[in-house]
């Protein structure tokens, strides 16, 4: 599977289970505020990290092909 796709899936899943948690503590008390921060804080450093070791492996993926071609040293 493209790495791209995988992170892209993954990222869309977090953010749709948390718009889904977001609108839910936003019209309920569905736990406390210092919790929804945390959850908060934990899925936006999942997403960054997930995205960024997709763009790391995607950039040596594609220098490793560049090489192979020897369309660069």
């Amino acid at each position: 599977m493209n790495v791209m796709k995988f992170a892209s899936i993954i990222t869309g899943i977090i953010l749709f289970i948390y718009a889904i948690l977001g609108l839910i503590q936003l019209w309920t008390s569905f736990m406390s505020w210092d919790n929804f921060v945390r959850i908060s804080i934990t899925a936006a450093v999942i997403i960054v990290v997930t995205v960024g070791i997709s763009l790391l492996y995607r950039e040596y993926i594609e220098s490793t092909e560049l090489k192979k071609d020897n369309f660069i040293d």
